[in-house]
Order: structure tokens, then C-alpha cells, then sequence
């Protein structure tokens, strides 16, 4: 195989393993992780099962790679993160459901003795809140106007975040996810 056909072959193969991660997002979404199969998401692609598992050998390696998809859609160096930012991922989250939805089914279901995801999201929040912590230093210094440092502060935003994503699936039409993110945010500026 010359370097032209073999460089070539990769490229199709990271087409076709993004196209499976795509896959999996919206089985997922519908199913959630434990009740999402391999089966159907190789359906979905237009593979069989076994043809899947060439590309990700098991269940969980293929919810590996959907989480770190979706944490590269997301992705900001923690040094570029400012409140202003916060406000407009909360505005972005409101404009890809499936994805919010995936998410959240998959942080629902973490919460499980021994669900794959679980050290996924328990390492992942401590990262969110560590840089949660350093978004308000940089805005706020040691402490916020309402008294509270930026670290007892951080999981109560990581929280509002979160706890808004969850309502705006529930009742899209009756939460307005960035609007309120918003107002939490002036709640923080208030002396």
C-alpha cells in the first residue's frame, strides 16, 4: 500500500468512527447508556455489530469516545474562560438538545455503583469546578460581593448550570435556560 492509500484509509476510518460517535450521541439520547446497544447504533451506520466492534471493541469504549467528543465541542483553555463566556455556552447548550439530553441521561445514570461513566464524571467536575473556581477569582478576587470565596461559590454555579439543562429538557417552552443562567449571574454581582 503506498503513503497515499494508506493515509487515505486513515481518513476514512476517522469519517467512519465520527460517524459512529454521532450514532451512539442519538442512541443514547433516546435510550440512555444502559438501555442504547451496540447493535443499534451499528444499524444506524449501516454496519453489523461485529463490523462496529472493529472500530470500538466494546460498549464502553464507545462511551468513552461519545464523552470525549462532546467535552471537545466545549473545549476553552481554563486561562480564556470569563463569566461573559459562561453565559454564552449556556446560549449554545440551548441550541443542541441532543446533545444536552445525551449528556445529561449519561451524568443521570453515572451516578450508579459501578456504571462505566462514573470516574468519567467524577474527574470531570472536579476539573469544572477547579476552573469554575478560577473564572470567579479572575472576576471577583478572594471573595464575591455576596461574601463567598470562589471555591465554595464554583460547585453552586456548576450546579445552577446543570440543574438548568435538566429543567430546559423537561419544559423547553417554560424555562428559558440562558435568560435564567443570566439572572444567576447578576445574583453573584449583588452586594
Amino acid at each position: 500500500m503506498s503513503y497515499g492509500d494508506a493515509m487515505n484509509a486513515r481518513a476514512k476510518s476517522a469519517e467512519r468512527r465520527a460517524e459512529i460517535v454521532r450514532a451512539a450521541l442519538e442512541v443514547i439520547a433516546e435510550r440512555g447508556y444502559r438501555g442504547a446497544s451496540l447493535a443499534a447504533v451499528a444499524e444506524r451506520v449501516g454496519l453489523t455489530q461485529q463490523g462496529l466492534l472493529h472500530y470500538f471493541p466494546t460498549k464502553d469504549a464507545l462511551l468513552v469516545a461519545v464523552l470525549e467528543e462532546r467535552d471537545q465541542w466545549d473545549a476553552v483553555p481554563d486561562s480564556r474562560w470569563r463569566i461573559d463566556l459562561l453565559a454564552s455556552l449556556v446560549e449554545y447548550n440551548a441550541m443542541r438538545p441532543a446533545i444536552i439530553q445525551t449528556f445529561s441521561a449519561l451524568l443521570g445514570e453515572s451516578v450508579t455503583e459501578g456504571h462505566p461513566a462514573r470516574d468519567y464524571f467524577t474527574a470531570r467536575y472536579a476539573r469544572v469546578r477547579a476552573s469554575m473556581a478560577g473564572v470567579l477569582r479572575a472576576e471577583y478576587g478572594d471573595r464575591l460581593p455576596n461574601g463567598l470565596t470562589p471555591e465554595r461559590t464554583a460547585p453552586l454555579l456548576v450546579a445552577v448550570m446543570d440543574g438548568l439543562q435538566y429543567q430546559w429538557l423537561l419544559d423547553p417552552e417554560s424555562v428559558d435556560m440562558p435568560g435564567a443562567f443570566r439572572d444567576f449571574l447578576a445574583l453573584l454581582g449583588e452586594t
